[in-house]
């Protein structure tokens, strides 16, 4: 029977589902899945959302404004800032592991350039800036800003994916390991506010 009300937002919704039950991201959303969650045919889609690369971009924004939201809830702009990353990492691993689909759709890029694709290039440009407000506050230089949120979020995504993957199978304890990580960022971040820009 097919599902009453399905607009664009329910087929995002249900999209959203499709993604919680893939864990490879936005490669595994497809429409047939999203269908056959609502009830429908494949061409009743077509009604809602610009067929798979339409419905890609409503679901990576969809998924880069939750991220956003649970990393800034989580880090609040009047925590200190050693806390603010360190909230920011947990939170950051806490929704890749809740959530691998979409974060996994979070860390995709390259869209094409047209209105929907800007605004998920907007809704991305957000979560940045919550990292450079961050890193900021550490005392990091203006000019290393983009060095530093770089360092960041490679440290912390490729910790993340290796461990989404099962790429740690030493016995010793993961959340060990991961503090480990965040520490030495936020050493070597405020080892950064000391040194001149060359």
């Amino acid at each position: 029977m097919p599902r009453a009300g399905l607009d664009r937002s329910a087929v995002v919704g249900l999209a959203l589902a499709v993604l919680d039950e893939s864990p490879g991201g936005l490669a595994d959303l497809t429409l047939a899945a999203v269908a056959a969650r609502a009830g429908v045919a494949v061409p009743s889609l077509y009604k809602h959302v610009d067929g798979l690369p339409g419905l890609r971009r409503d679901v990576a924004r969809a998924c880069v404004e939750d991220f956003t939201e649970t990393l800034d809830e989580a880090a609040p702009a009047d925590a200190e800032p050693e806390q603010r990353l360190r909230a920011m990492a947990d939170a950051l691993r806490d929704y890749a592991r809740r959530h691998p689909g979409r974060y996994r759709a979070v860390q995709v890029g390259g869209w094409p350039q047209d209105a929907d694709a800007t605004a998920v290039q907007v809704a991305a440009a957000r979560t940045v800036s919550l990292m450079s407000e961050t890193v900021a506050g550490l005392g990091v230089p203006a000019a290393r800003h983009v060095d530093a949120v770089r360092a960041v979020r490679a440290a912390l995504h490729g910790f993340v994916v290796l461990e989404l993957d099962g790429g740690f199978g030493m016995p010793n304890d993961v959340d060990v390991s991961y503090r480990y990580l965040v520490d030495g960022l936020v050493r070597g971040l405020l080892a950064t506010a000391d040194t001149p820009v060359a």
